[in-house]
């Protein structure tokens, strides 16, 4: 049974930084892509970041520039990379990762930035 477990989550001041972990356990055969989402309150989840299998990576253009998404292969274990935080940044981060053709999310991760 595959399991995501974020780690790294906190409270920050505007102008800080924060970096998320995120560690897979269990077969993943392939994976497509693994990403990070968030979701402020009263609002739908979003896209933060992603990788694909073949390094690929995308950002939501609200972080271009502040956040770096980064995997290891060995350790199984996405990261995101969290600069120049913003208190519009807070939000409950996930950890999504894709094997077609299952799909898997963490429980979540609370980053919560101070102006």
């Amino acid at each position: 049974q595959v399991q995501l477990v974020e780690s790294g989550g906190g409270l920050v001041q505007a102008g800080g930084s924060l970096r998320l972990s995120c560690a897979v356990s269990g077969s993943i055969l392939s994976f497509t892509s693994m990403g990070w989402y968030r979701q402020a309150p009263g609002k739908q989840r979003e896209l933060v970041a992603d990788i694909t299998r073949g390094g690929r990576t995308k950002y939501a253009d609200s972080v271009k520039g502040r956040f770096t998404i980064s995997r290891d292969n060995a350790k199984n274990t996405v990261y995101l990379q969290m600069n120049s935080l913003k208190p519009e940044d807070t939000a409950v981060y996930y950890c999504r990762v894709i094997d077609n053709p299952y799909d898997y999310w963490g429980q979540g991760t609370q980053v919560t930035v101070s102006s």
